[in-house]
């Protein structure tokens, strides 16, 4: 009866080596051969072998790549948003500088022609607890347009008096509305500012050496109001202005005969009213 023999599950000594030196065709396992009755039997066992090549495994792709895009979209996006506004900014420029040439644009001008003071008292108790102040103007005021292409549509004008030096509210008034077309004058007459109100001590203080003046009271009228200019077919948006008229000496006047106001400093000057939020300038 023949013996029989059976493989061995370590490997032959031929193998390892062989396996250590990294022998072979690069393989990652040691091949083991075995004979049994007349038969040859090759096995390899799963051995790592440090030297041969690693699979290629794709890294992955940084994040910070993905985000590159939107950049450049945020960029692009801002560089024609400047460039579009520049353009607009030049045309309106381009615009403005032709009309200006050709329209030759100027502000209206406004003339304080009379001042007539019928009353200015200014009345306090004994005790000097309160104060009464009681006014009454009579104003003649004119409006010019020197413009040949432009008309000026105003709103109704709000007219207030105060002293030139302390700034004390003496009296107000209204004008109304009206349209001044080119090269038109308009005068108005008999436009009367008045108050009767209390005062404190302090606006009083201010007020009284005034009044005590030989030459007379400062006086500055000044006149708001918000206006369209129109020229052909097109028209502007409505614009606050403020008429100030400065230089006005005037008098208390003595009995029922009211006194005249010199005007003949007087200049009246316009200025835009610009409003933002709460804030006029």
């Amino acid at each position: 009866m023949s013996d029989k023999v059976f493989p061995s599950s370590k490997p032959t000594a031929a193998a390892a080596p062989a396996a250590a030196n990294g022998g072979g065709t690069g393989g990652a396992a040691a091949t083991t051969t075995t004979t049994t009755n007349g038969g040859t039997t090759t096995s390899k066992s799963h051995l790592y072998n440090p030297t041969s090549r690693l699979p290629y495994r794709p890294q992955p792709r940084n994040r910070r790549h993905r985000y590159r895009p939107r950049r450049n979209y945020c960029c692009c996006l801002c560089f024609w948003t400047i460039l579009i506004i520049l353009i607009l900014s030049l045309l309106a420029a381009i615009a403005g500088t032709v009309l200006y040439v050709f329209y030759r644009p100027h502000r209206p001008s406004f003339t304080l022609a009379s001042l007539r003071i019928h009353r200015l008292h200014l009345t306090t108790t004994a005790d000097s607890s309160s104060s009464h102040l009681s006014t009454l103007f009579n104003l003649t005021l004119s409006s010019k347009n020197p413009n040949s292409h432009l008309s000026f549509s105003y709103d109704p004008f709000v007219v207030s008096c105060v002293s030139s030096n302390s700034d004390v509210f003496i009296g107000n008034g209204t004008l109304p509305a009206f349209i001044s077309n080119s090269k038109d004058e308009t005068t108005f007459r008999g436009v009367v500012v008045t108050t009767s109100s209390d005062l404190d001590a302090d606006t009083v203080n201010n007020l009284r050496p005034d009044l005590k003046k030989k030459n007379g009271i400062l006086l500055k009228v000044e006149m708001d109001t918000r206006v369209i200019v129109k020229t052909g077919g097109l028209k502007s948006k409505k614009v606050g202005i403020r008429v100030t008229c400065d230089g006005v000496k005037g008098v208390a006047p003595k009995g029922k005969t009211p006194s005249v106001a010199d005007v003949s400093g007087a200049k009246c000057k316009v200025d835009l009213r610009i409003k933002i939020w709460k804030w006029t300038f």
